[in-house]
């Protein structure tokens, strides 16, 4: 009694001390489960709607259970569907048949594309599976089998569960079940045959019918009628007469003249093999009865063409070689390597290159010697080829892993201004295209931190992917590469800028080699500039900056800062060329000592009035010097340092380092303060006589404050004075400006040191590994795959394809936009850029097959087009018309193109034009008597037989019975079953 006041759930975990043997706690082991996942009594659902097995969802439970020491899983599979109200119909549904009986005679779902095997036997809903835990864990014994069936019936019994429950024996991969089906007096065995060779008798349907009704044992004539449902499947392996589409790239193309160059800007796309390697064709008579038709061992009324469904399956080809997959997956595979470009090359290749390029301080030294005047008429493309020649001096024509004309052709593709003899101007080598006119594209290399899809980093990321796979691989890479850091050091040294690479500081949204190469076009500009001014003995070199007024409001939000402002004391000369040194020496020396550094600090009028003003953009309104009413002028100034975001990095962490102490943060606000100091410089020497107050008023207006005030003479006046922030003890500001001397911007040291720079960003490039080359363009090379899988899914719209393309963009930016992604995730995206398109190339090798470019009639183009894209995204197609509609007949005749070809050896058959062929078997007498040539043999034969017969007496309950049966060329399947009624025995 006192278990009674316990809750429900605890009663099972009371130990029983009464069941003995181990097969008795196996049988409770079975019960607690089924308890567990409340399987007790009868519950009805709704009658099956077609097609429900295929498009709903299945779900499964699962737990492990022994018998002794011997494991086993307990499964349970069920259809989701709508719950219906369980409470208040035990009662009532006391005498109805459980639902899995019911379910056997329902025929809405025969034959489903994709479901469990037990579902395709006996069309059931629900039913729970006892196999071996391990998979090679297997029930052969006869004695083992029994034993365990008789545990499930007593299970069953004990339980009341009227789920269907099976056991699963001998080999897994025999999916051999055996089962049973408990309801009220009432009973269903699922019993199972399995054969490797099948008797001749059981070929046919007769055979099969006569199985069927002596498995029934029916005690009543005549017996009721059966219920038949065939399906005979069709496979076509053989495409000859259809070749497939995609044609090889054209590598000889790639260096010819008529392709040139433009060739290297594409990515190939599509598979090398047809994607889809088989056709299954099933027929099927859904709903026959046993008098209407003979099928025996010498004639069959079955014939395809007239089967009143048709239904379409298509093999796909196992993991097709895709050539952008491939292209994009070798690549990737650079990564990886550990090899720098001089141990590919050989040491050899490059002897006094490498010498220059190792020993960044000997190439530097060599440039603050005095340069010669560069020759521009000196084309880019012969500075190209001289450089050629000596690397031929160390490395035979023979050994160079690039071809001259494939090298000649990237080199063109990649710096268009070569093939002209002047190289461009600075404005139209570089491209632009405004990025934001094709929106998606634009926010694609921000999302992907890649390059624009013009630019030079794209194009070197292509042509160095076509390179690794067509031309030389990983040395073809690494040759190539030598040859653009050349061409990078040869633009610099002689003044052309870089093409392909939008003017401006580096793009931070992209990757750090496009950036690099943009900061190497700053310098390019910036000496271009500086040289082309000294030539025309321009007073001013710089391009000023009229717009400081409104956007430097004070030293923490200046904008671009250099890394190295703390090296404020240093000399420079190293760093600038001879004519520089001079205006450094003279305003150090002479020129200071005239106007000193007393008068700065001071202010005083006399000594700076007396001062020539130097370095005046122009006037600044109609401002005047608070002190001797001169104009104000605005100077020229030298322009922030551009940074790529390694060097912000770099810089951050050196003023980090600084600490929070008052010294680390004076510290931290000096080398904050250079472009401030070089902005003060350039406004004394355009205003002599000027104060702090007149700098503020021009450089942030909003630190100088003015009020009206009534002056002695009662008139209402204007009086200005600098914010309470400007007047704080030891501001930086004033401190710089006390130290401030009165030099134009072209004598300055240079804030932004271009000679400096440009050597790094070269050291730089040429000490890339290709491992990291290809880590840098990995960005750019799945940007540009993604550009096209887009362009091909644009010509097929496929709508699956579309959402792929979007889950492809959304997982690669969350992966591209953190520095070194994993290799894990990388290969994912490319797994599935690979998949995209072998969709694509499956969508075009159906569309070739169908004939859907070939339609002439627009309804009918329509229905097939509908037709192939359900092919690619459903199991299974239905063929509207069956034999008779537009899919229907072009499937026809490739069965009969390739009956054709297998079995005749007559040429003129086989090249006979389809649509005759077609004609010739059209009528049905003729078709009769050809029907073996127009299919081959049925590769699989499914037969389902269903009544309804009272077992084992006449006067028990009529009870429904079900027999699938199977024949292919591997093996020989019976699924029966047999239901009975217990009431009386």
């Amino acid at each position: 009694m006192a278990a009674d006041s316990e809750p429900e759930s605890e009663v099972f975990e009371i130990t029983d001390f009464t069941t003995a043997s181990e097969w008795e706690r196996f049988i409770s082991k079975i019960e607690e489960v089924l308890n567990d996942w409340k399987l007790i009594g009868n519950s009805l659902g709704k009658p099956l709607e077609k097609g429900v097995f295929t498009s709903g969802t299945w779900e499964e439970k699962s737990d492990e259970i022994s018998f002794a020491d011997f494991k086993f899983s307990v499964t349970h599979h069920y259809l989701v569907q709508d719950s219906t109200d369980k409470e208040g119909k035990d009662e009532v549904l006391e005498d109805v048949i459980p639902q899995s009986m019911q379910d056997l005679l329902c025929m809405n779902n025969d034959f489903p594309p994709r479901a469990h095997c037990l579902v395709r036997w006996y069309g059931l809903r629900e039913f729970v599976v006892i196999a071996p835990a391990a998979n090679h864990d297997a029930v052969l014994s006869e004695s083992k089998c029994n034993l365990l069936l008789s545990s499930v019936s007593i299970a069953l019994g004990n339980t009341g569960c009227q789920v269907p429950l099976f056991v699963q024996i001998h080999h897994k991969w025999r999916r051999m079940y055996v089962g049973e089906c408990q309801g009220h007096g009432v009973r269903t065995d699922f019993e199972m045959v399995h054969l490797r060779k099948v008797p001749n008798q059981y070929t046919h349907l007769s055979g099969l019918l006569d199985i069927f009704k002596s498995k029934i044992g029916c005690p009543l004539t005549p017996l009721p009628p059966v219920s038949i449902a065939i399906r005979f499947t069709y496979v076509l392996q053989d495409w000859q007469q259809y070749f497939w589409p995609q044609q090889p790239p054209d590598i000889d193309a790639l260096v010819g003249g008529e392709v040139g160059g433009l060739e290297f800007g594409k990515l190939p796309f599509g598979a090398c093999e047809d994607p889809i390697s088989e056709l299954h064709l099933a027929t099927t008579w859904p709903h026959l009865t046993e008098g209407i038709i003979v099928d025996n061992d010498v004639y069959s009324d079955l014939d395809p063409i007239q089967a009143p469904h048709w239904s379409v399956r298509v093999r796909k080809a196992d993991n097709p070689q895709c050539l952008l997959g491939d292209f994009v997956t070798e690549f990737f595979k650079i990564c990886r390597r550990k090899e720098s470009t001089d141990e590919i090359l050989g040491r050899s290749t490059f002897e006094e290159e490498g010498r220059e390029i190792a020993d960044i301080t000997h190439a530097l030294s060599k440039l603050t010697e005095p340069a010669p005047v560069p020759i521009h008429k000196l084309s880019v493309s012969n500075m190209v080829h001289t450089a050629k020649k000596k690397i031929r001096k160390h490395r035979g024509v023979e050994e160079s892993p690039l071809n001259n004309d494939v090298l000649n052709t990237i080199l063109l593709f990649l710096f268009p201004d070569a093939a002209s003899e002047k190289p461009l101007d600075g404005s139209s080598a570089v491209d632009n295209n405004n990025p934001l006119s094709e929106s998606e594209e634009y926010n694609l290399y921000n999302q992907f931190k890649s390059a624009p899809s013009d630019s030079l980093t794209y194009k070197l990321a292509l042509c160095l992917c076509m390179i690794n796979f067509y031309h030389g691989g990983l040395k073809g890479v690494a040759h190539l590469w030598q040859e653009f850091v050349l061409e990078m050091r040869f633009r610099w040294e002689n003044n052309f800028l870089i093409p392909g690479l939008a003017s401006g500081p580096p793009d931070l949204r992209c990757c750090l080699l496009h950036q690099k190469l943009q900061m190497l076009n700053c310098c390019i500009e910036r000496k271009k500039a500086r040289d082309e001014g000294r030539k025309t003995n321009t007073s001013d070199m710089f391009p000023g900056d009229a717009g400081k007024a409104g956007d430097q409001l004070g030293p923490d939000n200046l904008k671009d800062t250099d890394k190295e402002k703390g090296e404020v004391g240093k000399s420079w000369d190293s760093w600038s060329d001879s004519e520089e040194e001079f205006f450094e020496c003279l305003s150090d020396t002479e020129e200071l000592k005239g106007n000193g550094q007393e008068s700065g600090k001071k202010g005083g009028p006399k000594e700076t009035a007396s001062l020539k003003p130097e370095g005046r953009l122009h006037q600044h309104g109609k401002l005047t010097l608070l002190h001797n009413g001169e104009p104000l002028y605005i100077p020229v100034t030298q322009e922030p340092a551009p940074m790529t975001e390694d060097l912000l990095e770099e810089q951050s962490e050196v003023l980090a380092k600084l600490g929070t102490s008052a010294e680390g943060a004076h510290l931290r606000a000096r080398m904050q303060s250079a472009c401030l100091l070089s902005d003060m410089e350039s406004f004394k020497a355009a205003n002599p006589g000027c104060f702090l107050e007149d700098f503020v008023r021009w450089y942030s207006p909003r630190d100088y404050i003015e009020e009206e005030v009534i002056d002695e003479k009662g008139n209402m006046v204007l009086k200005g004075e600098l914010s309470a922030r400007m007047k704080i003890p030891s501001n930086m500001w004033v401190e710089a400006w006390e130290t401030a001397k009165p030099i134009p911007a072209r004598r300055q040291r240079r804030l932004f040191d271009d000679t400096r720079e440009a050597e790094k960003v070269l050291h730089y490039l040429a000490v890339q590994k290709p491992a990291d080359l290809a880590r840098h363009l990995l960005p750019c090379v799945i940007h540009a795959a993604v550009l096209k899988v887009k362009e091909e899914e644009n010509l097929e719209n496929i709508s699956s394809v579309k959402k792929i393309i979007k889950q492809i963009i959304t997982h690669s930016s969350k992966v591209l936009h953190f520095p070194n992604p994993e290799d894990k995730k990388l290969e994912e995206i490319i797994h599935q850029i690979t998949n995209v398109e072998a969709i694509i190339a499956r969508a075009r090798s159906l569309k070739a097959k169908f004939g859907t470019e070939k339609c002439e009639q627009e309804e009918e183009k329509e229905d097939l087009e509908k037709f192939v894209s359900c092919l690619l995204e459903q199991p299974e197609v239905l063929v509207v018309g069956a034999g008779r509609g537009h899919a229907g007949k072009i499937i026809h005749k490739l069965f009969v193109n390739a009956q054709r070809l297998t079995e005749s050896s007559d040429e003129a058959a086989a090249m006979a034009p389809p649509e005759e062929e077609l004609k010739r078997v059209s009528s049905p007498e003729e078709r009769r008597q050809n029907s073996v040539s127009d299919f081959p043999p049925p590769a699989g034969r499914e037969l389902i037989l269903r009544t309804t017969v009272p077992r084992p007496a006449p006067y028990s309950r009529a009870l429904p019975q079900r027999m699938y049966s199977v024949l292919t060329k591997e093996d020989f399947r019976l699924a029966g079953a047999f239901s009975s009624d217990t009431s009386f025995f």
